[in-house]
């Protein structure tokens, strides 16, 4: 039997372009289901009942929901290619660790980039740059947070940096400038076909917030 594959997504989010680059880098076909999160489908709501959220991965009918635990399992099925995970359960754990670290910091921090004024937005730039020059600090001198190839932690990263431009423009500071290694990162990645096109275009995602900005009237 064929194997059906359906992503349920939204074209900027961080979250949802993580299954995107785990199955481009993994070579699996899928069909790309957009989802209007002011107009949730019916088959978003029946997939995932608990938390109504993108991305669902949908595979042979089974729903699979939040995006590491999906990439974990994109890893697991299509487990041929392109290991995103170590097999060391160690370095397993630090992989799972430092994903799990920016889900906590890195979304709150950039949300406030986009959400607060004068002060307020200084210190949420500050924190934000902080927990760059820490992840900086984890990636050291290795190509990739995976070490020599990308993995696990590279693609729940990667994802945020189509944002970087965006919060940039709010915030008025440069991401290169603070953290040029990280920077030379995201450039490594790219040049990875199957990620660059994953990834949302980062004008596009300048675009939707500022959208979503006026939407919510953030000025």
């Amino acid at each position: 039997m064929a194997e059906k594959v359906i992503l349920l997504d939204m074209y900027p989010s961080m979250f949802g372009m993580r299954a995107r680059v785990a199955l481009g880098v993994k070579g699996v076909e899928y069909e790309y289901r957009e989802e209007e999160l002011s107009n949730k489908s019916q088959l978003l709501l029946e997939s995932n009942p608990v938390h109504k959220k993108i991305p669902v991965l949908i595979h042979n009918g089974k729903p699979v929901c939040e995006s590491l635990i999906i990439v974990q399992y994109i890893d697991e099925v299509w487990n041929h290619k392109s290991p995103l995970l170590p097999s060391d359960p160690y370095q397993k754990a630090q992989a799972r660790f430092w994903a799990d670290y920016i889900d906590k910091k890195l979304y709150d921090a950039g949300k406030k980039l986009g959400t607060t004024k004068g002060e307020e937005q200084e210190a949420a730039k500050k924190e934000f740059v902080e927990i760059l020059k820490l992840l900086e600090s984890q990636l050291g001198e290795k190509p990739f947070f995976g070490g020599d190839s990308f993995g696990f932690v590279d693609v729940a990263l990667i994802t945020f940096s189509t944002w970087f431009h965006t919060y940039e423009a709010f915030a008025n500071f440069s991401i290169e400038e603070q953290c040029p290694k990280l920077a030379a990162w995201v450039k490594r990645c790219l040049e990875i076909e199957a990620v660059s096109k994953s990834l949302a275009d980062p004008n596009k995602v300048y675009d939707f917030a500022l959208a979503l900005k006026k939407k919510l009237g953030v000025e």
